[in-house]
């Protein structure tokens, strides 16, 4: 089952190509240090400014780098049904575990539309599928009543749930049950998410700190509460200082601050302000990562 801490990467970048050795050796630290699973080509993955032969390399090169030994779940959703099927089915041909569908951004269906898109998707490609529910960057809301249909779907396993509503998330597990894979999308609701009865998240602040965000899981998942609530505390300064700006702005800098990847992200993101570099800076410094 897919569960746990699970890293949406980032893509990095440099000299305006994708970096693929870079990429491959951040999915090594991230495999080093615990991490449940890898999600690349989401928002954290700028898949915006992928093409589509981009996308599926990004997707090629996790799969291959990753090597079985955590799942990958390939971001595959589009506003553009076709294009989600395309893109899901290249994940199922390419080896990926899982796909992660955002709903579809900007044309805003409604939740029929939304239930028929999901479904055709899942009909064509015929991979575990999570979807991604992001109202804040999609304008539209997959409601409790709309996962309980696609629940029915075979191979719609679950949701990334981003909203932040604990009692919308309540309700999806009422509905669907708890074998319902629900997975935090942002990281400031892990520890709650998972004490109504979710199995993980999809994390931003894991890439740059993946063995206390795995830790956090495991330790709920233990009974730790004491422990799991202590890394909750402990990554709070981190969880703020990765949303100064845009995501995966915030990100992508704090990784060249660590020496793991040269800062460079695709347009129209671009560098952070000197007064929330130096912010986050003193943040990594206190936590000890520089």
């Amino acid at each position: 089952m897919i569960r746990g801490a699970l890293t949406a990467i980032i893509t990095p970048f440099k000299n305006g190509e994708i970096d693929e050795e870079g990429f491959r050796e951040l999915i090594e630290f991230q495999i080093e240090n615990g991490i449940d699973g890898i999600v690349p080509c989401g928002t954290t993955g700028e898949s915006a400014t992928l093409s589509h032969e981009e996308h599926d390399r990004v997707v090629e090169i996790c799969i291959d780098a990753a090597k079985k030994r955590v799942p990958v779940i390939a971001g595959t959703g589009s506003n553009n049904t076709k294009e989600a099927i395309r893109l899901t089915r290249h994940a199922l041909e390419a080896g990926a575990d899982a796909a992660l569908l955002i709903s579809p951004y900007y044309n805003r269906p409604t939740q029929e539309g939304l239930y028929r898109h999901f479904k055709a998707v899942a009909e064509a490609a015929p991979i575990p599928i999570i979807l991604y529910n992001v109202p804040s960057r999609t304008g539209s809301n997959i409601l409790p009543e709309t996962n309980a249909r696609l629940s029915k779907i075979s191979n719609i396993i679950g949701i990334k749930e981003a909203t932040g509503d604990l009692k919308q998330i309540s309700k999806i597990i009422e509905l669907c049950g708890e074998d319902y894979i629900i997975l935090s999308g942002d990281d400031f609701t892990v520890l709650p998410i998972l004490a109504v009865g979710g199995k993980g998240v999809i994390s931003v602040v894991s890439n740059v700190a993946p063995a206390d965000m795995a830790g956090l899981v495991d330790a709920f998942e233990a009974g730790d509460l004491a422990k799991a609530r202590a890394l909750h505390y402990k990554m709070w300064s981190l969880t703020e200082a990765c949303f100064f700006e845009t995501n995966p702005i915030p990100v992508k800098a704090a990784l060249a601050m660590m020496g793991k990847i040269d800062f460079e992200v695709r347009l129209p993101l671009c560098s952070m302000s000197d007064a929330n570099n130096e912010r986050l800076r003193k943040v990594l410094a206190n936590y000890g990562l520089i």
